[in-house]
């Protein structure tokens, strides 16, 4: 009979989500996540594989706990331009409030993985595929509610605003503070 795990599987993939979000995939090792777990060697490869299965549970969890936040705000009920406005203000102060400055797991994964890894590549597809659905159902309903005129194309909106959302995740790694990300986001809202 085996000995028990001596520790909680999900608790390890949110620790683990932590480092490689610091880190990055390729400059994490598996002496880093048996570090930052509290497990040895052997219990981490017996439960979650390889470094590699791990990461595509990180990134899992990222989507779960991290990028949906964004998506759950905008379905909230209220005025549209109020809640694409909330929604870019949360990932701005999310991540001047970062000491670090990680920016965006999916974000990082795509610049470092991006058309290398094709499972990483598709998950982080996903998170943006959501994220710019999230958008452009908010804004038809803007549009339906006479908050966004008729003649914006939803879906071309929908990733500009993906496209402004991605582009401060990774502007904020070297912001001072939040002058540049507040002009973006007036203007981007301006626009609709």
């Amino acid at each position: 009979m085996g000995r028990p795990k001596q520790f909680d599987p999900d608790a390890a993939v949110a620790r683990a989500t932590e480092v490689f979000w610091r880190k990055g995939y390729a400059d994490t090792t598996p002496q880093d996540l048996v570090d930052a777990l509290g497990i040895g060697k052997g219990s981490l490869y017996n439960t979650f594989g390889s470094k590699r299965a791990l990461f595509e549970r990180a990134l899992e969890h990222y989507r779960d706990n991290q990028s949906m936040a964004v998506t759950e705000l905008l379905e909230q009920p209220g005025p549209v331009k109020e809640r694409l406005r909330a929604a870019l203000l949360l990932v701005a102060e999310a991540n001047l409030a970062d000491p670090d400055r990680r920016g965006c797991l999916a974000v990082n994964t795509a610049a470092a993985l991006g058309g290398a890894d094709a499972e990483a590549t598709e998950q982080v597809r996903r998170m943006f595929d959501r994220t710019e659905s999230a958008f452009q159902s908010a804004i038809e309903e803007g549009q339906r509610a006479g908050e966004i005129a008729r003649g914006c194309d939803p879906r071309a909106t929908a990733s500009m605003l993906l496209s402004t959302l991605i582009g401060m995740q990774v502007l904020s790694k070297t912001a001072e503070g939040p002058e540049r990300s507040m002009r973006t986001i007036d203007a981007v809202i301006d626009t609709l």
